[in-house]
């Protein structure tokens, strides 16, 4: 039975659209065990409102939050009792199998690293999530956990990448290539060239440099970045489809028959590209199974990363990941 720890507090919406959602979750999967973290008083006084509790949720107390707009290693190292510091400290003790916040995505990766530690033999934890294509998605990692990256972080991403879309979207032997301004291995500054040669000379599936276009195209399952690069690129994306649907949903306004024909295949769409559907953007590289969602998470989110996160669990994510690393042999000697 896998258990969540969620961030009741963090984001702009919590702690209702945490609870709204967590309820959902517990009562869609009661083999999930789901504790709430954050303040004990107004958790549960929000909890009565909503009348019957499953008996898959508890509360536990934190007093103190991380803002979105504190500095990230400050915030997780002063306030040793903020919600997203006792929910990963929920998962290094043992009490729980993987935490989720949608608060300071910075304050979440501090806290994670901090309190639960690395997977043996990883040097640093990457964000990732899942771009969808011409033939079905690209994991993409690291989009914002890592900005100063050296070229065995970004291997170590290759690996991860590979066991990720593994597991999460059963691709066998995933094809990992490298983010670059031009297909041309010459192509790129010296942290990009050094990585190829090192990808080129590692047991991955490596289809050589491939340029942010051609993700959406397919041409690998797995799209290596260092997390500055990859941030932006996660930005444009979410501000891209957020304007293309836009205008799309006006455009349906005006014609009702082809709202009445369209809205189904839309919606499937939608479902694909936005983060309400894909709940949350998985670390890798934890001792532990750790989600992040967006600022402005909906209850629809929080309950779709509550249940991903216990699938990751079920399916032994981060184990499968630490071997393949360790086999890898780009662990620390």
């Amino acid at each position: 039975m896998a258990v969540v720890a969620v961030d009741a507090m963090g984001g702009d919406l919590a702690p209702a659209e945490a609870l709204i959602g967590a309820l959902a979750a517990a009562r869609a999967n009661p083999e999930i065990q789901i504790k709430l973290v954050g303040d004990q008083s107004t958790l549960e006084g929000l909890l009565k409102e909503q009348g019957s509790v499953p008996e898959n949720i508890s509360v536990v107390h934190a007093s103190e939050v991380v803002e979105m707009k504190e500095a990230p290693v400050d915030a997780v190292r002063k306030k040793k009792d903020s919600s997203i510091a006792r929910a990963a400290a929920l998962v290094a003790d043992g009490e729980a199998d993987a935490v989720f916040s949608a608060g300071n995505t910075g304050a979440t990766v501090v806290a994670a690293s901090l309190k639960m530690g690395m997977l043996k033999g990883v040097r640093r934890p990457g964000i990732t999530i899942p771009v969808p294509t011409t033939v079905g998605r690209c994991v993409v990692l690291d989009v914002g956990a890592n900005i100063k990256c050296k070229p065995d972080h970004l291997v170590q991403y290759g690996y991860m990448g590979e066991v990720y879309s593994n597991v999460a979207f059963g691709v066998e032997k995933p094809k990992v290539g490298l983010l670059n301004v031009g297909e041309e291995d010459e192509k790129g500054n010296e942290l990009v060239k050094t990585t190829h040669q090192m990808l080129s000379d590692s047991d991955l599936n490596f289809v050589g440099n491939v340029e942010g276009g051609e993700i959406f195209l397919g041409k690998c399952d797995v799209a290596v970045t260092d997390g500055f690069v990859g941030n932006v690129l996660l930005k444009v994306i979410e501000g891209l489809a957020e304007s293309i649907f836009k205008v799309i949903e006006h455009s349906m306004e005006e014609d009702k028959l082809q709202t009445l024909l369209a809205s189904s295949r839309y919606d499937q769409i939608k479902a694909t590209l936005t983060y309400d559907e894909y709940g949350a953007a998985p670390l890798l590289g934890t001792n532990g199974v750790c989600l992040i969602g967006h600022g402005r998470a909906t209850n629809k989110a929080y309950q779709s990363a509550i249940t991903m996160a216990a699938s990751f669990v079920d399916k032994n994510l981060m184990g499968r990941m630490s071997e393949r690393i360790t086999k890898s042999g780009t662990s620390p000697s």
